[in-house]
């Protein structure tokens, strides 16, 4: 069993900051169940405590564009406008708070590029995830995705798109990817302007 720290994050300790793509995808790598991550992203954020900044990260958000299909069932403006949190992960022992503090950071420096009107964010049920880290930070629930076919390639979650490309399922298969079930997600939506 983790040990959850029991002491909230003093602010004045910590910070958030871009990070290098190699940075991000480290530190996913590490502490994400998906064992991976995109290998380009609009934005990269880290957590640090700020006497170890920039040299360890304690925490990373990682934004891309979602599909044209999310976005545009995501959001009645421009699909183009939709940004997703494909990545947040935290060190055991940051305190608390500390996923909240790294997503409230990262979408303030979002909302300050003025490139984004809506973010958007998934909570994977077959981890046993139900978002109540996007509720707490106020972000609005949607309700469950449908239920889509999950795959894993030794041990690391592959997504079916690639590119512009969506693999079927054979192609999944000759890759050597397995099935592990079909399964939903949480949505949540946060409108930034």
């Amino acid at each position: 069993m983790r040990h959850k720290p029991v002491n909230p994050l003093r602010k004045g300790e910590w910070m958030v900051d871009t990070i290098s793509l190699h940075q991000a995808v480290e530190i996913v790598t590490r502490l994400h169940y998906a064992k991976g991550a995109s290998n380009t992203a609009v934005f990269r954020h880290g957590l640090f405590r700020k006497e170890q900044w920039p040299l360890w990260v304690s925490g990373a958000a990682i934004w891309i564009p979602p599909t044209k299909g999310a976005a545009i069932a995501t959001s009645d403006g421009d699909w183009q406008r939709v940004l997703s949190l494909s990545r947040l992960v935290i060190e055991e022992g940051v305190p608390t708070n500390g996923a909240s503090f790294l997503l409230s950071q990262s979408v303030k420096m979002i909302r300050a590029s003025g490139d984004w009107d809506v973010l958007v964010t998934y909570a994977d049920e077959w981890r046993g995830h139900t978002g109540a880290i996007y509720k707490a930070c106020g972000w609005e629930y949607r309700g469950l995705t449908a239920s889509l076919p999950t795959y894993v390639i030794n041990g690391k979650l592959t997504a079916r798109k690639s590119g512009p490309k969506t693999r079927t399922h054979s192609e999944m298969m000759e890759l050597g990817a397995e099935m592990v079930g079909k399964h939903a997600k949480h949505k949540f939506v946060k409108v930034l302007r």
